[in-house]
């Protein structure tokens, strides 16, 4: 019945669907050596191109197709199908003709270039037609199947049609042009149509202009100085057309990113002013969007703009809308102050019909809100939260966390806020970003601890997700003993016992083994519940409830010390323990196995993200830094890194068995330019006494074969430091990497030395086919070939070693071999490049993720840590500044080691 409507027929729509649905696609089916038959039977037959041409256009459609989805026409298939293909230009059907055009542009390529020549005659003579439509077509299939060679032939023929009075034709060549203007071979011969190329962007056609000033600057592009008389000629109102205007304004943009300070700076900006007031939207975009992303530009030299963007927040068309809250997205991360004027435009756009508006709203507004105004802020988001994706809801979760930190005594409204939501439908992802948030708040604003470790319980007691509920068993276990109340949290912890799955279970014991050997009052009753795992079914979860019981039950009778093992974090990261071990038992050490006994690996640095948001602007909050120890989780998978691989090498070699273990490897170090005709790169080895040079030499000259290579080392200002050993390579063909070793015994309390390093080797000539010598039984010619000096300096005897609690381990070294200096560091300008810069010098590695720098901060500070050779652990505290005046930067320093010679070492390390 609900098909059928009041008059006795079908619904209007239900017709037009099953209509829709009797329609075979012609692609069903569509079989390549038919469509070939087809193609060739009809192509060859005069009378089917001139009476069914749109036979030959659906044909030729299906070859298209067959190639979009990955065909390709080889041999004499595509010799047949392409010269069947040029009898179509015997047709006049205009249809048929830009069929053919698009057919051959395809498939030109890969097609025998004597057979491509055939067509090139023909587009040649359509280029020369009457017709507007055949040249247009032939100038850019030609332009896009010759080559540089025969491209000078019809030259002429191009720049006559840039400056063509049709439209079409015009436009046609000026495309071609930035289509060759990207290709090294025909770029020079687009350089001599400027003259063409400026006359043409004088044309009243709109998208002429537009491709015309495309090309112009593409012409120019390597010339800095061109391209800014190109900005100031065209900036007095001489384009008509909207695309140009903005294309103008991007390369205006681009001038002054590159230097803000030049003479024409202030004339661009006035341009981009000027822009502002433009009567076509796209343009003012533009502009407004342009000013708001100059380098240094201050709060009121983009006011201009702000008000244009906010006036687009009340346009009906939501393209506009978009595109004016993305704009401002981006600003308040800079200038947040600058868009609180917008804040009551974008209050109603929380409810627009369009989620990603709605979503980039809420997220500005969250970066620019006052604290007055939280809770009402808040409010609003709870009730859009329901109506987004998950994706949506990542970004508004990360903007909150960003708020949080900005306006902490808020901290339990927008905790409440996340319990909420978290308690609320959702995938992995999203919960995971709540959890990391709420784990990060706790980290950064303690007062927030305890009403965010029971929102969290609150969470697990019904948690889908395993390894949710595993990481917040870790904090509770990490954290909760320190709370006022410890003993609230028992009870969620035991319904994990009893409730959840084995991975969970484990976690759960793990967790009241922590509460038990820290809070006394809670011991006797965490032995009572924990002796009932005894007999869980998982060996994991018995092996930890054993475990606990043991150190519980000494605990209780009086041994405080055995509690270490629940409490304490390992000295090391799990990854660094297990490469540790792995060189150990190649090596083992004389006594019993420890943690002291074990070989120093260095940490492998992390790969981090620069600072800042996303560019669209919904990276409202920052990168998800996560919450660092708190959170529980597991490290990365590792890979091996050059330390483990140099490793395996050298503890292979016979001939540096006696050397002990490998306390770390430098980063490789190239002592020749990169066009040399031998390149060397150097890693240094360092051992407890000793330090291995191991050059790596190329041999980039293929009619050369290089015999006994060998380095020679000398240091003029230390003999101390002289070549014990040297591994030298017998045979170094063409471009084939091979190590050369050298090997220095240190002398005691040395850490720096400045090397001559010159290569030496014997030259024969070789087959470049084969890198076989022309004459086996020659010696070669003897040469010398000197490189850069090599410095060697204390950073490498330094591993950056990672240590899991910083504060800690400051407190146990103690004050007695510490150091504390200042310093000022012209040299840099941002606090950025000085903490990189110092890190780098000091050869440490940054602690608690301290290296992450909050937006526009003026200060930071930076803790460090890491070994010196022979095990003394060395820490740093540092506080980084902008001095006042804006020049330098000002540094802090205070380092700490168990040996009291090595702070002064590590300050020397500073430039």
């Amino acid at each position: 019945m609900s098909e059928v409507n009041s008059f006795g027929g079908k619904d209007k729509d239900k017709v037009k669907a099953e209509d829709e649905d009797a329609i075979p696609s012609p692609f069903v089916g569509v079989e390549k050596s038919q469509v070939l038959q087809e193609a060739g039977a009809a192509f060859n037959d005069p009378q089917v191109v001139k009476l069914s041409p749109s036979k030959c256009c659906l044909l030729i459609t299906k070859l298209l197709f067959l190639l979009s989805q990955g065909e390709t026409f080889e041999g004499r298939d595509a010799e047949t199908v392409f010269f069947a293909v040029t009898k179509l230009f015997q047709s006049q059907n205009t249809a048929l003709r830009r069929m053919t055009y698009l057919f051959i542009k395809e498939v030109a390529e890969s097609t025998d270039p004597e057979n491509v020549i055939i067509v090139i005659q023909s587009l040649t003579k359509d280029m020369n037609s009457d017709v507007d439509l055949y040249r247009a077509n032939a100038i850019r299939v030609l332009c896009k199947i010759i080559d540089a060679s025969i491209l000078g032939q019809i030259e002429r023929y191009i720049k006559q049609a840039l400056v063509d009075r049709n439209p079409l034709v015009s436009a046609s060549a000026l495309i071609c042009g930035n289509q060759m203007a990207v290709d090294s071979d025909k770029r020079e011969v687009v350089r001599r149509w400027v003259n063409e190329v400026q006359e043409s962007v004088n044309s009243r056609a709109e998208m002429v202009q537009y491709h015309a000033l495309a090309l112009l600057y593409a012409s120019k592009s390597h010339d800095r100085l061109a391209i800014g008389r190109i900005v100031q000629q065209y900036s007095k109102g001489s384009l008509n057309s909207p695309l140009a205007m903005c294309l103008l304004v991007r390369y205006t943009s681009k001038l002054l990113h590159e230097d803000m300070s030049a003479t024409n700076s202030r004339a661009a900006y006035e341009f981009l002013e000027n822009c502002l007031h433009h009567r076509h939207e796209m343009v003012i975009y533009e502009a407004a969007r342009a000013m708001c992303r100059l380098p240094e530009a201050a709060p009121q030299d983009i006011m201009p703009a702000i008000t244009v963007l906010q006036l687009f927040l009340s346009s009906p068309k939501p393209s506009l809308r978009f595109a004016a809250v993305r704009t401002l997205n981006e600003v308040a991360m800079k200038h947040p102050n600058a868009v609180t004027r917008c804040n009551e435009d974008m209050e109603g756009l929380i409810g627009d019909a369009n989620k990603s508006i709605a979503t980039l709203a809420i997220t500005t507004l969250l970066k620019t809100g006052s604290e007055g105004g939280i809770d009402k802020l808040m409010k609003q988001i709870a009730g859009f939260m329901s109506d987004i994706g998950d994706e949506f809801k990542i970004v508004v979760v990360r903007a909150v966390r960003a708020l949080c930190l900005k306006y902490p005594n808020k901290q339990r409204v927008m905790l409440n806020f996340l319990s909420n939501i978290l308690r609320e439908e959702g995938g992995f992802d999203f919960k995971k970003v709540i959890v990391d948030s709420i784990l990060h708040l706790i980290e950064k604003i303690p007062q927030s601890k305890e009403a965010a470790l029971f929102h969290l319980c609150e969470f697990i007691e019904d948690c889908e997700f395993n390894s949710l509920s595993a990481q917040i068993l870790h904090v509770l276990g990490e954290m909760g003993p320190t709370t006022t109340h410890p003993a609230k949290f028992i009870r969620f912890i035991y319904n994990r016992v009893i409730l959840e799955n084995a991975h969970v279970r484990a976690a759960a014991v793990t967790a009241l083994g922590k509460f038990g050997s820290q809070v006394e009052d809670l011991t006797e009753s965490i032995i009572i519940l924990l002796e009932s795992s005894l007999q869980d079914d998982d060996d994991e979860v018995r092996d930890r409830a054993t475990v606990s019981l043991s150190i519980l039950k000494k605990v209780r009778d009086g041994e405080p010390t055995s509690k270490t093992v629940l409490v304490d974090p390992l000295p090391m990261s799990e990854n660094a323990l297990m490469r540790s071990l792995e060189i150990y038992q190649k090596r083992p050490a004389p006594g019993p196995l420890s943690f002291d006994a074990l070989p120093v690996v260095e940490d492998a640095l992390p790969a981090r993200a620069e600072d800042g948001g996303d560019a669209s602007g919904f990276d409202a909050g920052g990168a998800d830094s996560g919450a660092g120890d708190l959170g529980g989780v597991s490290e990365p998978t590792p890979v091996p890194t050059r330390e483990e691989n140099y490793a395996e090498e050298l503890l292979n070699m016979p001939e540096f068995a006696n050397l002990g273990a490998l306390f770390k490897s430098s980063r490789p170090e190239q002592l020749t330019e990169s066009e040399t005709e031998y390149l060397v790169t150097c890693v240094k080895h360092i051992f407890a006494e000793h330090v291995i040079f191991q050059f790596n030499v190329t041999n980039t000259i293929d009619d050369q074969l290089l015999k006994d290579v060998s380095v020679v080392m000398e240091d003029a200002e230390n003999d101390a430091w002289a070549p014990i050993m040297t591994k030298s390579i017998d045979t170094l063909k063409y471009n084939v990497p091979a190590p050369v070793y050298v090997l220095m015994q240190r002398p005691e309390d040395s850490y720096q030395a400045t090397f001559s390093v010159e290569l030496q080797f014997k030259v024969l000539e070789c087959d470049p086919k084969t890198g076989e010598a022309f004459d086996p039984d020659d010696e070669g010619a003897e040469e010398d070939y000197p490189v850069e000096d090599l410095e060697l300096g204390t950073t490498d005897f330094i591993a950056r070693v990672q240590i899991n609690n910083f504060k800690s381990s400051w407190e146990t070294v103690g004050k007695a071999n510490e150091v504390l200096e200042k310093f000022e560091l012209p040299q840099y300008k941002t606090l950025k490049e000085a903490i990189t810069a110092v890190i780098d010098f000091l050869g440490l590695r940054a602690c608690e993720g301290t290296d992450s720098i909050p937006h526009n901060a003026d200060a930071h500070n930076v803790l460090l840590s890491g070994t010196f050779i022979g095990g003394a652990k060395v820490l740093a505290r540092t506080a980084f500044s902008i001095s006042p005046s804006g020049g330098s930067i000002n540094l802090k320093i205070a380092v700490r080691s168990d040996d009291p010679a090595v702070p002064e070492l590590v300050m020397e390390c500073i430039q």
